[in-house]
């Protein structure tokens, strides 16, 4: 499969002392949904900008399919769709009318026109309102309509900067089965920047962290997931005081004592005790839990409930990108 972008040792320096981008290499597959992850200031803005020609990088080479960014800027922006985090239509007109304005902008022959329109409109749903105010559209309406004008030219690289953004689920999943359909019909490459792990986590065909200018991991999002190489098994312990007088200290020295042993078993990562929930990450629950439970046990240990949960995409986030994004 041939790649849509291109990226090697790409830096970008800011009045000659601040490093935004740090030597980046990175490769996009064409047809493919791919998703930029980074906490606020790691360098995921600038990359977009300069793969969309706004601005310059400083060294490093950066291609979509055989076009330098650079160096074929104007050829690169015949084949790119890009649609930014602030709003991009006009309100006081109706949606028609600013995908008009679009398609003069794009140079779009005055004879492709209309059916431009309506095909662009048609892949985000947005025909039966083609014709109203835009300021009586949703916010989802309004980012629909945003995409559709990037669409006009069917380009081969769409690039969203955080396309969903403050929009409800609903609006979001709208958003996201019109794209997806967008890119199965006309093989479009799909370039998003988001906050939303889930987002990323559903629809994207493969990841990249960035973190602090450089690409800290690629992957699936499923092959980030399990980059972890643990899981979370929660235990609700009952009340397990003794008779003796003495509850509480009781139980908290048999809680101590199946802290230490669990933590000497193989497969055991880690296990804490908060508020009467032990929680303990492991490498392969299935086989770890039931030597959890006869340490629980042979302490006098009951339980009310037990619960696992695979690695998420949030906790990849947080791995590989030193903090937990919290911003989306």
């Amino acid at each position: 499969m041939e790649s849509a972008i291109d990226i090697k040792q790409l830096t970008k320096v800011y009045d000659g002392k601040v490093s935004a981008l740090d030597g980046v290499d990175l490769t996009v597959k064409e047809a493919s949904i791919f998703a930029l992850l980074g906490p606020n200031g790691s360098g995921k803005t600038t990359l977009m900008r300069i793969l969309t020609t706004q601005i310059h990088p400083t060294t490093g080479l950066a291609r979509a399919f055989i076009y330098d960014v650079v160096k074929d800027d104007d050829e690169v922006r015949k084949i790119i769709g890009y649609v930014p985090q602030e709003m991009s239509v006009w309100t006081d007109i109706t949606g028609y009318e600013n995908l008009l304005i679009y398609a003069k902008i794009y140079g779009v022959s005055s004879n492709r026109r209309t059916k431009a329109i309506w095909d662009a409109l048609q892949n985000m749903g947005l025909e039966d309102v083609a014709n109203g105010s835009v300021k009586k559209y949703s916010g989802g309406m309004i980012r629909r309509l945003e995409i559709a004008c990037a669409l006009l030219i069917k380009p081969k690289i769409l690039f969203l900067d955080e396309p969903t953004l403050g929009l409800d689920p609903s609006a979001r999943k709208a958003v996201w089965e019109s794209l997806r359909s967008f890119k199965k019909e006309y093989g479009t490459t799909v370039f998003f920047n988001t906050h939303y792990m889930d987002e990323a986590d559903l629809y994207s065909d493969e990841v990249a962290i960035i973190n602090r200018g450089k690409i800290v991991k690629t992957g699936t999002a499923s092959e980030l997931k399990r980059s972890l190489h643990s899981e979370i098994i929660s235990f609700r312990l009952a009340d397990n005081g003794s008779k003796s007088g003495h509850p509480a200290a009781a139980s908290l020295k048999r809680e101590s004592d199946a802290l230490k042993k669990i933590r000497t078993l193989n497969l055991v990562e880690d296990a804490v005790v908060h508020d009467s929930i032990m929680d303990v990450a492991v490498e392969n629950g299935e086989v770890a839990m039931p030597l959890i439970i006869d340490v629980l046990r042979s302490e006098g240990i009951s339980l009310e409930w037990i619960r696992s949960s695979k690695p998420t995409l949030d906790d990849v986030f947080l791995k590989y990108a030193g903090m937990r994004d919290r911003s989306g």
